[in-house]
């Protein structure tokens, strides 16, 4: 059997559920492919049996772009990015600090370190609003550029320059390229502020402090707080996006995996199911990893070599492991108010704390040490427990995909060892757990078909962001295969909850017509 669309986009996660429902609003018959029986990927929630109900992997984030927002009118099918929730860097003793925006507080918080953060805060907000206009549309050609493309590059230079004086312009282009850690030490004297900030811009890749470049990726954190405070949950994202697609006129098949994308004479033309169907289309948009998509979908045969070699050399081993535990009762953390409580705590008391958690990924070791993101979603969203129920979500670093011995054996001491690490701020956690699971990259690889389980479909490294992501070659969201698309987190502008690349993706499947 044969169809015939306009439009094929492979995977329902939110970029995947975006830009299909831009092109359906564009008057295009688009079909979504999803080889799971739930849409939102790495973003859908996930249950531990019938009662207890988690974020997806990533359990914080920031709104959406207000222009995605509206343009899909995602508010009419229920979205909104929920309750602004705080930080909290938790301390062995019990001095724990709050961060909130510009703001961090703690009794024994410096006076120095309280006015150097609100300036530092203010200052890398600058520089990552002076970066938008790279971060929101697809990375400019440097050569044979676009109209597009000028308009893109005049804007950041205006922003850097004009926007930005000649101070803070000649301090972002020292800092931009350089390590975190120097940064900070540099800036504060508080050990639980460094580490704090440290862990943010690392995690969820495979970086330390000391790697050169994550100032970068502290950025693109930064970058999110332009369109507001974070919060814990995803409050109907992925049911809004699905309605919001199909209300366009989009045709969401749950699952549907496609085995093979079809290429003849260097032009995709359609899609082959595993039960030997062929789904044909002017156009493919894959919201699946490159490697994936280019080496296992289409195939190294049918692409140049050394854009096959490229690809095949995309580094995106994952590094964070997500630990659910469901619990009979609220969680009292020593010295934790109840307003700390419904936001994130952050176990990452000191930059070498992060640093050493790293050191042990490199070497295939999981660290008896790990930095933790923690979220109890439940004290938010009463429907996600029974009553007087709760449900913490854990985001553990680094938890390396391959391990000396194999995750099968190791993955639930790792786990038990994490919740003793939890229990010394939580006394009371052990005797409130119901049920847990601990999923490794590994099971994430398995369970939402993420090349080696990574968070960002590949690194947020320098030499994989803007005009270098996913590669060079397919980093404007078309590619060397005619007709097909990229608009997955592996693409610019990277990871995280922004829609960004599948509202990019769409307007570049547009911009050429549709066809590629």
């Amino acid at each position: 059997m044969t169809e015939r669309i306009d439009a094929i986009v492979i995977g329902a996660g939110h970029n995947g559920l975006v830009c299909a429902a831009y092109l359906a609003r564009a008057g295009l018959n688009v079909h979504v492919l999803e080889a799971a029986n739930t849409a939102g990927g790495m973003a859908a929630p996930r249950s531990l049996g019938d009662d207890y109900h988690f974020p997806g992997l990533a359990h914080a984030g920031y709104p959406l772009s207000d222009a995605i927002v509206n343009d899909l009118k995602l508010q009419q099918f229920g979205y909104s990015p929920g309750k602004p929730a705080g930080t909290t860097a938790l301390d062995a003793d019990g001095r724990h600090l709050s961060i909130d925006g510009a703001r961090a507080v703690s009794d024994d918080l410096s006076p120095a370190d309280a006015e150097s953060f609100a300036a530092f805060h203010k200052q890398y907000l600058a520089f990552a609003r002076a970066l938008r206009p790279l971060f929101d549309n697809k990375p400019p050609r440097l050569k044979d550029m676009a109209f597009s493309d000028k308009t893109t590059l005049a804007k950041l230079g205006w922003n850097l320059r004009l926007g930005l004086g000649r101070d803070n312009m000649y301090e972002f282009l020292r800092v931009a390229a350089i390590n975190i850690y120097d940064v900070l030490d540099d800036t504060f004297e508080d050990e639980r502020l460094k580490g704090a900030i440290a862990a943010d811009a690392v995690l969820g890749s495979a970086m330390g402090p000391r790697t050169p470049g994550t100032v970068l990726t502290w950025l693109q954190r930064m970058y999110g707080e332009l369109n507001g405070p974070q919060f814990i949950g995803s409050s109907g994202l992925v049911n809004a996006l699905t309605q919001s697609a199909e209300d366009a006129g989009a045709t969401i098949r749950l699952g549907t995996p496609v085995e093979e994308i079809l290429v003849e004479n260097g032009k995709a033309f359609g899609v082959r199911l595993p039960n030997g169907d062929m789904v044909k289309a002017r156009t493919i948009v894959s919201n699946a990893d490159a490697r994936t998509t280019f080496l296992e979908l289409v195939g190294a045969p049918k692409l140049d070599a050394m854009f096959a070699n490229r690809v095949a050399q995309i580094r995106g081993a994952g590094v964070v492991g997500k630990l659910n535990i469901a619990l009979s009762g609220k969680p009292e953390f020593n010295g934790v108010s109840d307003a700390q409580l419904a936001g994130r705590l952050l176990v990452a008391p000191t930059m070498r704390y992060v640093e050493h958690a790293f050191n042990h990924s490199k070497y295939n070791e999981v660290s008896e040490h790990p930095v933790l993101e923690m979220s109890i979603p439940s004290l938010q969203d009463g429907t996600l427990a029974p009553d007087g129920h709760h449900v913490m979500s854990v985001n553990v670093a680094f938890v390396p995909y391959t391990v000396a011995g194999g995750w099968q054996e190791q993955a639930s001491t790792f786990a038990y060892k994490v919740i003793s690490q939890i229990g010394q701020y939580a006394p009371n956690l052990t005797s409130l757990i119901v049920n847990h699971e601990f999923l490794t990259p590994v099971d994430i690889e398995a369970q939402c078909g993420i090349k080696e389980g990574h968070w960002h479909l590949g690194e947020l490294a320098i030499h994989q962001s803007f005009m270098l992501r996913p590669v060079y070659g397919a980093a404007r969201y078309d590619t060397p295969v005619d007709g097909l698309f990229l608009c997955g987190a592996g693409c610019h502008p990277g990871g995280g909850v922004t829609g960004l690349p599948g509202r990019n993706a769409a307007d570049r499947v547009l911009e050429l017509g549709g066809a590629g």
